[in-house]
Parts: C-alpha cells; structure tokens; sequence
C-alpha cells in the first residue's frame, strides 16, 4: 500500500520524525506546567514572576506568565524553534536530494510527469506536519489536564498547527532555496542562516521601539501573534504563514517543472559569479587532476563542508554577538527587578549557573542555546554521510585505493575541522560584541564557552556516524534531532521537575555546565570527548565491517 504512489511512500519515510518530533515536542511544551504552582504560591511571587517575564519581553510578548499555559508559553521561548530543523532538512532534500543520488531520473521513468512528483512529495511533508501538530497538540492537552490548566484541546491543537504552518514555512524556504543550489547541504546551510535571521528580526522590535516594520519582515513574528495556551489566537498570523508556506511551495515547484534534472535556476547575468579563469598551459574541459580538494579524502571533505561551514558560521556567530547586544540593552533593567527580589535573583542565578554579576549571568543563561546550534550544524553533516553511502557516492571512492578507515576518518576529520572553525569565529564575533557594547566578561571563561561547545557537537556528530550503520538518511535525522532535544528537556527541564543527578547525567548539557562564569571542567570535557570517542571507533568499526548501503 505504501508504495503505490509518490505521496504514501514519502510519508512513510517520514513516520519516525513524525513520532518522534510529535511526541517529543509535545513532551518539551508539557516540562514546564510542572513548575507553575510552585512560582506562584503568594501574591508577591506572582508579581515577581511576572517582573521577570517582562523582563524576557525581547524574546516574546509575556502575557498572563501566572498561568499554566502562559507559563508554558513563556518558558518554552524560542527554544520551541528545534523542531524547524525537521522541515528545514526534509525541504532542503525533498527534490535535490533525489537529484543528487540519480533517483530523480528513475522516478520520472514512470508515467508520472514532474509536477505531479514534486507536488506528492510536498503535500507528504505537508501532511507529516500536521500530524506532528495533533499529536503535539493532545499531548499539551493532556499534560495540561494533568496539571489543572485552563485551556482547551481545540487551543492545544491550536498551538500545534501555529506550529506546523511555521515549519511549512521554513521547509517551504528550504525547498525553493535548493532550485538554485548543487546540492541539499547547501540549501539547508542556507535556510538555517536564515531562520536564525528570522529569530533575530522578530526580537528587533521588542528592543528598539519603532521597528515593528522589520520584524514584519519575519514569518517568526507571524507566529508569535497567537499564543493558544492562553486562548489568543491571530487568524490574520495563521493566514499569513499559510500564504507564505503554499506560495514558497508553489513558486519551488513552477520551478522545478522548467529547468533540467541536476540543474539549477538560472539567475539574471548579473546575480552570476564570474567564471573560473582558466589556468595557462591547460584548456577549460581539462580534469581538476591538480584540484587541492581532490588531494585526499580528508580534502575533498573540506571542500564539501566549505560552503555550510560559512553560512552557519555566520548565523552562529551572529546570533552570539546579537546575544551580548540584547544582554547590555536589558541589563539595567535586570539588574533592578533582582535587587527588589531575592525569589528571582535565584531563579536567574540557577538558569545562569552562579552569583556574579546580572549581565553575565544572564548571558550565561543565554549561551546555552548556542551548543544547540553547534550540534545541528554537526547533525545535518552526519546526515550527508549516511545519504552518500544510501546514495552510492562512496563506491567511486571505496574503488580507488583508499581504505575503508581511512574514508571514513577523513570524512569525520573535516566535520571536526569545521566544527573548530565555527567554534572559533563565534568566539571572535562574541569577543567583538562584547568590546562594542561595553558588557565585561572573563576571556578565558569566553573562550572556554565558545570553544567548549565543539565536544558537544562532535558527539553527536560520532553517534550519528554510528546510526550511519543501521539507519536510513529519514530515519537517522529523526533519531539525532530527538536525542538533541531530548537532552536538552533534560538539562532545561530537569532541575526544576527535581529529577536525580543520574537522570541530569544523561544529557552532555550537564557536562558543558556554565563555562562563561566557571570555566571548563577537565574532567567533564573528557566525558564528552571519550564518549564521542567510543561512538566514532564502534562506527567505524561497522563501516569496515559492513556491505555499503547494507
């Protein structure tokens, strides 16, 4: 029944991110109800809370914060953007992905016509994301049941469809991004630079009064205009991510009808690089044989990861800097709401992780997102490794003289590498941001912070390497995204639901800590790289051992 057509066989693929993501970000809204009663057991702490939520205004408007569901809704923040990663991956492979490993050609053998193809295969992802928006949706209404909220099923399942109409969005975004790109690495480089753009845009004008009209520009704003927890609900919003979700479709398929298999948009001549010079001595239809990038396995590797290296070294970086400029705007403000209460200058103390000084501290809090990034990065790298061998582009390379061991390790030498270059310009943008906008933070705390993300992202980089070896591209990806947030449920969700410190111990958030105060432990860091170690010596021990695409 499955593969009778384009639309079922693709949304069977996508039955694992559809669980996972569904049930695990129903999960992520639920986390924080649990704490709610607590917060709130007097008037006064009622006020404070609701001081701090305003405080938080740059993130999203609080409103009614002393509630089950709009605590929910403030506390889940522009952390519930995790799950755009899904749309932003299947989008960015959803054509060009097809195009890449020759299925494309073989698929349109059939009697099928193109238009035909590429609408089956967005209205699947169109259809997994509304399944993902039910089940978010009871899984928010039961939760909520269970901690006596005041909100509706129809508001739940609200919330999810707000949800899945932005990650329409995104993957819509995505898909139209890769018609004029080689390859869905690239497009979805592309789009989490811009999601990340988007993020920023929407916070502008809670920051600087006057610039609503540029956060207009962001589908985010759009979202935040309803917040169903609270029976707020925006039709106009609802309407204007439907529009923008069918329109990106629509114009990424017109385009994929009238252009060649393998090919891309042409652009106007003057959005066009210049050609390549051709070198002396050698025509232009001459082979690369002296190309650097085809010097080694490890070389070809890093020409591959170039161009996402750049783009989410961009929006990484950017979005650091754009942190320490929102922390010295607010500062003042923070600074005041703690020394007239004690209750939220703890709670700030434990989100941060210490009791220095109320910018840092907050930035520190803030910086946790950042690993986040780091390790989607690492995420969709350890995706292309497993669509290269589905696909069949490593037996060219497995028929040269070049060892299995050593493909492999080249290949995860270069994620390493680009993990490291992200690393580091992050640093130099959050050190830049830092000296422009006057916030004093330790050096060597600032380099253990931003350096030490780079463990994080090469563990889950080795265990997706690892689930290489079993798993399919669809399946992978599902696996690692609900691992990333259901690591970071435990370390943002865990202190306050009091879970034990062997539960804590589970997430590698735990292990990163609170590097902008305290620094980086040795110890903790050798958890993280020996752990990633062991996942990298079992893949590669499966690797050689396995039949390709076995």
């Amino acid at each position: 029944m499955w593969f009778r057509n384009v639309f079922t066989k693709t949304l069977r693929d996508h039955r694992v991110a559809i669980l996972g993501w569904g049930i695990g970000m129903g999960l992520f809204v639920v986390s924080p109800m649990a704490t709610v009663s607590s917060l709130v057991t007097t008037p006064q702490a009622r006020a404070e809370l609701q001081a701090l939520a305003q405080t938080f205004a740059w993130t999203a408007d609080p409103i009614a914060v002393d509630t089950v569901g709009g605590y929910a809704t403030f506390k889940i923040g522009i952390l519930i953007f995790l799950i755009a990663i899904w749309p932003l991956l299947a989008g960015s492979r959803m054509l060009r992905g097809e195009e890449e490993r020759g299925a494309m050609d073989l698929l349109l053998s059939v009697p099928r016509g193109r238009m035909r193809v590429a609408i089956e295969k967005l209205a699947a992802m169109w259809t997994a994301l509304l399944v993902m928006a039910v089940l978010i949706g009871l899984v928010a209404f039961l939760g909520g049941q269970a901690f006596q909220a005041d909100f509706s099923l129809a508001d739940a399942l609200a919330l999810g469809l707000d949800l899945a109409l932005l990650c329409a969005t995104i993957g819509g975004l995505a898909l139209l991004i890769s018609q004029f790109t080689q390859e869905r690495g690239t497009a979805a480089g592309i789009t989490g630079a811009l999601l990340l753009l988007f993020i920023v845009l929407d916070m502008v004008h809670r920051i600087f009064p006057g610039t609503e009209w540029l956060s207009r520009s962001s589908p985010i704003y759009y979202y935040n205009l309803s917040k169903p927890l609270i029976s707020m609900i925006d039709i106009g919003g609802l309407l204007v991510l439907l529009v923008l979700s069918v329109g990106l479709g629509g114009i990424s398929v017109w385009l994929f009808t009238r252009r060649d298999i393998g090919a891309t948009v042409r652009v106007p001549s003057w959005l066009r690089l210049p050609p390549r010079p051709a070198r002396s001595g050698r025509p232009d239809h001459a082979l690369p044989e002296r190309e650097w990038s085809l010097r080694s396995v490890y070389a070809r590797s890093l020409g591959m990861v170039a161009i996402p290296t750049v783009w989410w070294s961009l929006g990484i970086s950017g979005f650091a800097a754009w942190m320490v400029i929102v922390v010295k705007q607010i500062g003042t403000q923070m600074s005041a709401i703690l020394e007239g209460s004690s209750a939220m200058k703890t709670l700030l103390e434990t989100l941060g992780g210490g009791k220095i000084g109320a910018n840092a501290t907050l930035l520190s809090a803030l910086f946790e997102v950042l690993p986040i990034l780091l390790m989607a990065f690492a995420v969709t790298q350890a995706n292309r490794w497993t669509a290269d061998e589905e696909d069949g582009r490593l037996d060219l390379v497995l028929s040269t003289p070049q060892s299995r061991l050593v493909v492999i390790l080249g290949r995860f030498a270069a994620l390493a590498t680009a993990t490291v270059v992200i690393g580091a310009i992050t640093l130099a943008a959050t050190a830049a941001g830092a000296q422009v906008g006057g916030v004093a933070l330790d050096t060597g705390n600032l380099v253990a912070a931003t350096l030490g993300m780079i463990p994080l992202g090469l563990l889950i980089a080795a265990i997706g390497y690892l689930a290489a070896g079993w798993l399919r591209t669809a399946a992978e990806t599902g696996l690692l995204a609900f691992l990333l947030a259901g690591w970071f449920l435990i370390s943002f969700i865990g202190p306050e639901l009091q879970l034990p410190d062997a539960a804590l111990r589970l997430s590698p958030f735990y292990y990163y800590g609170t590097p902008l105060l305290h620094g980086l432990e040795l110890g903790n860091v050798i958890v993280l790289v020996g752990v990633g170690a062991v996942a990298l010596a079992l893949a590669t021990l499966r690797f050689v051992r396995k039949d390709i695409s076995a």
